[in-house]
C-alpha cells in the first residue's frame, strides 16, 4: 500500500512543472516517502530516487526524506545491504536537491537526534554535509559556521573519555567524531589558505568561522581530555591527535602565533585588569588556556615560534591562562593548569623574577590559588603538586620578591599548615642571608623587623585557638629559637636582640597565658570525661567533641579521651620549646653581659 501510494504522488508530479508543485504536493511526498521507509520498501524508494526522470520531484521535495532516512539508516545498522541502500538514497539527494535546504535538513537532525545515536548520526551526515556545503556560493562561511557550531553543541552532550580504557573504547564515538571533523574542515581550510596565499581578500568570514571552531573545539573537548599519550606506544591517542589536528588549523590559517602571544601584547591580559575582560569577552578564555597547555607541555606547534622569547615573557602571558584555570573545580583542567605553570617556571633560572612581577594580579592570585588546592582539593595528587609548585614559584623570585610574597601569603592563606610553611621558608632565607658575604636587604636588619613581627606574633593574643593554630606557633618557635642561636647579641644583624622585649610582649608572654589557660580546659574535659565514663560503666558510649572550634565526628568516650590527650601532648611539645627559647635568651644574655664587662 505504502509502495503504490508513493509511486501515484511521483507520476502526478511527473507531469507539472516544478513552479506548479503545491504545498499538498510535498506533504504528500513526505508522508508517503516516510512511510515507504518505515515498512521497509527502501529498494522501490531508492528506484524512485535514480529515475532521472523523477530528478526535477527530488530536487524540490527529496530534501524532506532526510529525516525518514537517517531513522532508516539505524534501524538497519546491523543490516549492510539495507544500510547500503540508504546511504545511496542520501548521495543521490546530495546530487538533485537545493543545497541551502539539504543543509537545513542534516542540521536539523542533528539537532534532534538523541544522545545514544548522536555520533552515529554526525559520523553519517559529515560526508553528506561537506559536499553540500562545497556546492554553496552565497552565505557559504555563514552556512559552514552554523554547521560547526551545531555539531559541536550537540557533541558537547557527550562524555569526555579520560581513562587510557574509556578513550580505547570510545563508547559514545566522541573521539570517531573528532578526528571526521578534522576532514569535513580540511577542503574549507584549503580554500582560507588558497585565499590569503594570492592576498585576494577573500574568505575573510570564512576564517573567522574556522577559528571560532578551533576555539570551541579547545574548550570542548580537549580542556577536558587527558591528552598524555596512552600508555600502549602502538595506539594512537585520538583526542591527542585532534588537539594536533586543531593547532594545525590555526597555524594554516596564520592564527596561531597570534594566538599565544596576542598582537595587544600580553602587557594587556596582566597589567590592565579592564584588558583581560576585554579578552575574554572577544574570545573563550577557557580556550586559549586550553590552546597554552597545549604548545607549552604537549610541545604542539613548538617548533613554529621564534626562539627569541624570554622564558619570563612566557610566564608572563601563561598567568592569565593559569589563573583561568585553577579557578575551575574539574580535576583534568586543575591538573593542566599545573602542568602549565610547572612548564613555565622549570624555563626560568632561580632568583630570575624581580619583585615588580608582583604588581601584576596574577602573580598574586595565583599563589593563592595554589594554598586553595593545597588545602581544599579533594584529590590528593594535585595538593601535593601544589606544594611543590608553590615552593618552585617562590624560588624563581629574588629577595625582594621572596620578602613580599611571604608577607602576602602569612595575611591570606588563614591556615596554620601554610603559615607554618611559609615561616620555615623564612627561616631558610634568614639563614642563607647570614652565610652569604653579601648584604641582605630583606632578611636582615630593620626590613626584617616588620616581617618577624607578622610571624613571631598570636593572632589573638593569649585567648588565640592553641591547637587549631599550633603548626604556624611551632614553626614560629622554631624560628625564635634559631634566631636565638645564630645570631649573637653583639652582631644583632637580625635585630631579633633589639626586638627582644616586644617579642616578649606580643608572643611569649600571651603563649604562657594561653597555654596555661588550654592546658587547664582540657585537663579539666579529660576529668569530666573519666567521671562520666565511670558512671556509665562503659567506654563505647557514643558521643561527639569540639577541637579546634569545629565539630569532630562521633565517636566512642575512649576515642574522646584519646584526642583529648593528644591535644594535651601538642601544648607539652610547646611548652619544650618555649621553655628552650627562654632559656637561651637567659643564657645568652649573661653572656654577652659578661662579655661587656670583661671589656669594661
Amino acid at each position: 500500500m505504502a509502495k503504490e501510494e508513493f509511486r501515484d504522488v511521483i507520476q502526478r508530479c511527473q507531469i507539472l512543472n516544478e513552479e506548479d508543485f503545491k504545498g499538498e504536493d510535498f506533504d504528500h511526498f513526505q508522508a508517503a516517502g516516510k512511510k515507504c521507509l518505515e515498512e521497509g520498501y527502501i529498494a522501490e524508494v531508492l528506484e524512485i530516487i535514480q529515475n532521472e526522470k523523477n530528478k526535477v520531484i527530488i530536487k524540490s521535495m527529496g530534501w524532506n526524506l532526510v529525516g525518514p532516512l537517517i531513522r532508516c539508516t539505524h534501524e538497519y545498522k546491523e543490516n549492510d545491504i539495507e544500510r547500503d541502500r540508504c546511504k545511496k538514497i542520501l548521495d543521490k539527494l546530495v546530487e538533485f536537491c537545493n543545497p541551502k535546504e539539504l543543509v537545513l535538513g542534516f542540521l536539523e537532525q542533528i539537532e534532534q537526534t538523541s544522545k545514544e545515536q548522536m555520533s552515529q548520526t554526525v559520523l553519517l551526515l559529515l560526508k553528506p554535509l561537506q559536499e553540500v556545503l562545497l556546492k554553496l556560493h552565497r552565505n557559504k562561511a555563514y552556512s559552514i559556521g552554523l554547521s560547526l557550531s551545531t555539531i559541536l553543541n550537540q557533541l558537547s552532550l557527550l562524555p569526555v573519555p579520560y581513562t587510557a580504557q574509556q578513550v580505547q573504547e570510545d563508547m559514545h564515538g566522541l573521539c570517531r567524531c573528532c578526528n571526521a571533523l578534522t576532514d569535513f574542515v580540511n577542503p574549507f581550510v584549503d580554500e582560507v589558505v588558497r585565499h590569503m596565499e594570492t592576498s585576494d581578500g577573500g574568505c575573510k568570514d570564512l576564517k573567522e568561522e574556522l577559528l571560532s571552531f578551533c576555539l570551541k573545539s579547545l574548550k570542548y573537548p580537549l580542556l577536558m581530555a587527558e591528552l598524555e599519550e596512552l600508555p600502549e606506544e602502538t595506539i594512537k591517542h585520538p583526542l591527542r591527535q585532534f588537539a594536533a589536528d586543531i593547532l594545525g588549523i590555526l597555524l594554516d590559517i596564520r592564527e596561531l602565533i597570534p594566538k599565544v602571544f596576542p598582537q595587544h601584547g600580553c602587557k594587556n591580559q596582566i597589567w590592565d585588569n579592564e584588558g583581560l575582560v576585554e579578552i575574554e569577552q572577544e574570545q573563550s578564555a577557557d580556550s586559549l588556556a586550553c590552546l597554552s597547555y597545549i604548545v607549552f607541555v604537549q610541545d604542539f606547534g613548538m617548533n613554529y615560534f621564534p626562539v627569541v622569547f624570554h622564558p619570563s615573557y612566557i610566564l608572563q602571558c601563561n598567568m592569565v591562562h593559569i589563573q583561568v584555570l585553577l579557578e575551575r573545580k574539574e580535576e583534568s583542567v586543575l591538573s593542566k593548569g599545573l602542568d602549565l605553570l610547572e612548564s613555565c617556571l622549570l624555563r626560568l633560572e632561580d632568583n630570575s623574577l624581580f619583585l615588580q612581577y608582583l604588581e601584576f594580579r596574577s602573580f598574586i592570585t595565583i599563589p593563592q590559588d595554589m594554598v586553595k588546592l593545597m588545602t581544599l582539593c579533594p584529590f590528593e595528587p594535585l595538593r601535593k603538586k601544589s606544594l611543590k609548585l608553590l615552593q618552585l614559584y617562590i624560588n624563581k623570585f629574588e629577595e625582594e620578591g621572596k620578602y613580599t610574597l611571604f608577607r602576602c601569603l602569612l595575611k591570606t592563606s588563614n591556615h596554620s599548615g601554610v603559615e607554618a610553611y611559609i615561616i620555615q621558608n623564612i627561616k631558610n632565607q634568614i639563614d642563607l642571608s647570614l652565610k652569604s658575604t653579601k648584604s641582605s636587604k630583606c632578611f636582615t636588619g630593620l626590613q626584617l623587623v616588620s616581617l618577624l613581627d607578622a610571624v613571631l606574633s598570636l593572632p589573638e593574643g593569649a585567648e588565640t585557638d592553641l591547637l587549631q593554630n599550633s603548626d604556624r606557633i611551632m614553626a614560629s618557635l622554631n624560628l625564635l629559637r634559631y634566631l636565638i642561636i645564630r645570631d649573637n647579641e653583639n652582631d644583632n644583624k637580625t635585630c631579633i636582640w633589639t626586638e627582644l622585649t616586644k617579642i616578649e610582649q606580643n608572643f611569649l608572654k600571651p603563649l604562657h597565658t594561653g597555654l596555661n589557660m588550654s592546658r587547664a580546659h582540657y585537663e579539666a574535659e579529660i576529668k569530666n570525661k573519666k567521671e562520666n565514663r565511670r558512671e556509665s560503666h562503659t567506654s563505647k558510649t557514643v558521643c561527639s567533641v569540639t577541637v579546634a572550634g569545629g565539630k569532630m565526628p562521633t565517636m566512642t568516650s575512649e576515642m574522646e579521651l584519646q584526642v583529648l590527650q593528644s591535644a594535651l601532648f601538642t601544648f607539652d611539645l610547646m611548652e619544650s620549646v618555649l621553655a628552650r627559647v627562654e632559656e637561651l635568651v637567659e643564657v645568652k644574655t649573661k653572656i654577652a653581659a659578661e662579655a661587656n664587662t670583661g671589656v669594661k
